[in-house]
């Protein structure tokens, strides 16, 4: 007997499999995502259908785990409800009504309070930043919280950890985060973790990625804070990691890259917001809650006149919060917005808020780096330089073989953010970040004087010049445009 088969039938499976595949992504892909991000997604799908449907399913959902959002949620509501009529300092006078207002937003998406009596300190020396954190982390009594997307043993570090274990030898408690991926396989990873284990440290991989420990979400989500906080006293944030200014990469090294970053010293109430961010972070990775640390009702005037108020973004939240401070900022500003942002791949969105900025007569500047780490974010950032030019915003290039990789804003002349989120889609949608918006004349005149330092060591970007870019730096650029919406 022979088995005949009809390779028609084939044809009729794969076709109605392409079909059903198709129909799905329409239904599925567009639902609460950006068109940009849908169509980028339904292209890749419809292109390259094996490749684009395994994607989507490894990283097609920009949120973490239901858990770990209902965790979110309630350390939000405990935050926003216990601290409500409860004294954070006194208030700078005279606020206009569009800070109070944008005070509200940040309040009610970030449920941190603005807080008054604050000092804060910028560090832009990276190795004086470290020995800076080092100093406070030696006066310690009660704990240190260190909390660091890449933290690394090194010779740069060396002092930091050495730090930490000499308080830890005294009885100091010392918590310790730094994401999974971000270290897992770098140079020193192990030696870090036995260095923490040898001076009894309680430390937890942020984010991890270990599926047959029932640990896993979206691989390539990441938490991308930068703190340090000692005795609920003093605190650090802002854009630099704890490792050599080189990351001790080979590639780096060969190179001659190194990075320039920028960090701020805090004392007063904001330092229990910061805490609390902490706190949130270890609660979400151990399901510990340290009660006996939750500074934000112990606090104390500090010896500053700042207003400052911490905003928590990422997955864990419902709206893109670091978005919606910049996009309100820029509106609001008057006179002058200064933008420092390392990668800057804006959404729809920012970039008209900038635009019409610049239409609307303001002085804007951007500072970004000649040399960039990352090939397809750089080429995705360069995407948007023409527009730019063509808006009126003077572009800043540091110069090279220095990656300028501060984040920070000022617009008019009270008032700046500074923090740990890039201008980017992956720091709205991807990344959880701590952002902090401050009021008062002292604190923007440091940040006039750190961005006067990068103006003078960096080279501006003109039309003309741009004009001038070979065809093929245009088609990389907008094919790398392309991929940055797929979240």
């Amino acid at each position: 007997m022979t088995i005949t088969f009809d390779a028609s039938w084939w044809v009729i499976l794969v076709f109605l499999t392409d079909l059903t595949i198709r129909i799905a992504a329409i239904i599925i892909v567009p639902r609460n995502r950006r068109p940009t991000a849908a169509m980028a997604w339904l292209l890749a799908i419809y292109f390259i259908p094996l490749i684009g449907v395994f994607l989507f399913l490894l990283i097609g959902n920009p949120r973490l785990p239901r858990k770990r959002r209902r965790m979110q949620e309630q350390i939000n509501t405990y935050i926003h409800d216990t601290s409500e009529h409860l004294d954070f300092g006194t208030l700078r006078p005279h606020a206009p009504d569009w800070f109070t207002s944008m005070v509200t937003l940040n309040r009610n998406l970030g449920a941190m309070p603005l807080a008054g009596d604050n000092a804060a300190h910028l560090i832009s020396d990276y190795q004086e930043s470290l020995d800076a954190m080092a100093d406070a982390i030696r006066e310690a009594d009660r704990y240190v919280h260190i909390e660091f997307y890449i933290l690394q043993t090194d010779e740069s570090t060396d002092n930091l950890f050495r730090a930490l274990e000499e308080v830890s030898a005294r009885g100091v408690t010392v918590r310790v985060l730094l994401d999974h991926w971000a270290n897992r396989g770098k140079p020193f990873y192990k030696k870090t973790l036995k260095r923490l284990d040898a001076m009894g440290a309680q430390w937890h991989l942020m984010l991890p990625v270990q599926p047959f420990k029932g640990k896993y979400q979206r691989p390539d989500l990441r938490n991308h804070r930068k703190l340090l906080v000692v005795d609920g006293q003093v605190a650090f944030m802002g854009s630099q990691n704890v490792t050599d200014s080189t990351y001790n990469l080979k590639k780096n090294i060969k190179r001659g890259l190194h990075w320039v970053d920028l960090m701020a010293r805090l004392e007063g109430p904001v330092v229990a917001s910061v805490n609390a961010v902490f706190l949130s972070d270890w609660y979400s990775e151990t399901d510990e809650i340290l009660t006996d640390e939750i500074d934000l009702f112990d606090v104390k005037s500090g010896p500053g006149d700042l207003d400052c108020q911490i905003i928590p973004s990422g997955p864990g939240f419902e709206f893109e919060n670091n978005l919606r401070l910049f996009l309100g900022l820029i509106y609001y500003a008057q006179r002058k917005i200064i933008i420092v942002s390392p990668y800057f791949v804006p959404d729809e969105a920012l970039l008209n808020a900038i635009t019409t900025a610049c239409h609307r007569g303001l002085h804007v500047e951007l500072f970004v780096s000649e040399e960039g780490d990352q090939a397809i974010v750089y080429h995705a950032q360069r995407s948007y330089y023409e527009v730019l030019l063509r808006a009126g915003v003077k572009i800043w290039m540091y110069r090279k073989p220095y990656i300028l990789h501060s984040k920070s804003m000022t617009i008019d002349d009270g008032f700046g953010i500074i923090g740990s989120s890039n201008m980017d889609m992956r720091s709205f949608g991807l990344n959880m970040e701590i952002s902090m918006l401050v009021r008062g004349e002292q604190f923007v005149t440091e940040m006039r004087d750190v961005e006067a330092s990068y103006r003078a060591l960096s080279r501006q970007l003109t039309l003309e010049e741009w004009e001038r870019q070979p065809l093929r730096s245009t088609v990389l650029d907008n094919l790398a445009r392309l991929t940055s919406a797929l979240q």
